[in-house]
């Protein structure tokens, strides 16, 4: 005779849950977005300040000034992510992992958004003509764009010498960010504990009773790069500051693949480019963690 055992059934989840994951892009409304992207590079023209020059005398000559025109360069980056559904395993699944799939590379797909942003915030911008000068952030203005660690976390003193910074060269007000991650809030949530205000006011931006503290709007992103000494590299930027070339927005395809036994394909593709167009309008804030 049997055992009961036998007949027990066993159930199964009919869905696929993704797990925990930046889904969403977070860094691309911070930036300028353009989305007429054609060719192997494209070049932002930029024209610099100029002072007037005083008439001093009856019939003076009419002054020239020769005109400061710089100009930044962006190439294309081409991603892809592509995923078979093989039949004899889609016969033996209870879900169908398609949708599964397709949501997870489209996560996938806006994380590469952010990072291509990150990267060139802090990264070499290629100026000049042909883009054949390459331009540091490091370098820039002897390093002045870089606040140092000071063997310390991020810090309303840091975020102030930052809109400090902004403010000495004029960068607009409006559209100021700053990129941090959840050890950075931390650090501001510990040392402004002592100073009631202050803390009230990470806090609440924290629960999302506030958009702005010190002149900066704080964007999360835990893929914020690190530097040579393992410094977590903080990005407070303005919208102007920073370009981002869309020449093929995110893209996805499912369809069914004959040489592959009429496996599913979920495809998914991408081709953008990011630049930093000014470093005035760009700090990097070291953080200990």
């Amino acid at each position: 005779m049997g055992s009961p055992s036998i007949a027990f059934t066993q159930m199964y989840q009919d869905t696929i849950t993704l797990l925990a994951q930046q889904m969403d892009n977070r860094l691309r409304p911070c930036v300028m977005v353009d989305t007429n992207f054609k060719g192997s590079a494209k070049y932002y023209d930029q024209y610099d300040s100029e002072d007037m020059v005083e008439i001093s005398t009856r019939y003076q000559d009419t002054p020239v000034g020769s005109p400061d025109h710089e100009r930044r360069q962006v190439t294309p980056r081409y991603f892809v992510s592509n995923t078979l559904e093989d039949p004899a395993d889609a016969l033996q699944m209870l879900a169908d992992p398609k949708s599964a799939y397709m949501a997870g590379k489209r996560a996938a797909a806006n994380r590469q958004v952010d990072d291509l942003i990150i990267a060139a915030l802090g990264g070499t911008a290629k100026s000049g003509v042909a883009g054949g000068t390459s331009t540091t952030l490091v370098s820039y203005d002897s390093g002045s764009h870089v606040i140092a660690s000071a063997s310390a976390g991020l810090t309303k003193s840091k975020l102030l010498e930052a809109r400090k910074k902004f403010g000495k060269v004029e960068v607009d007000k409006e559209d100021r960010f700053c990129a941090y991650t959840e050890e950075q809030m931390d650090d501001l949530l510990q040392t402004t504990e002592v100073t009631s205000s202050d803390f009230n006011s990470v806090k609440a931006l924290v629960q999302g009773e506030i958009e702005t503290w010190v002149g900066f709007k704080f964007v999360h992103s835990e893929r914020l790069l690190t530097n040579s000494s393992s410094e977590r590299r903080v990005m407070a930027f303005q919208k102007k500051g920073l370009q981002l070339a869309i020449q093929k927005e995110v893209e996805g395809r499912l369809s069914e693949r004959p040489d592959k036994n009429y496996a599913w394909q979920v495809y998914m593709r991408l081709c953008s480019g990011a630049v930093r167009l000014e470093e005035k309008r760009v700090i990097e804030i070291c953080c200990t963690e």
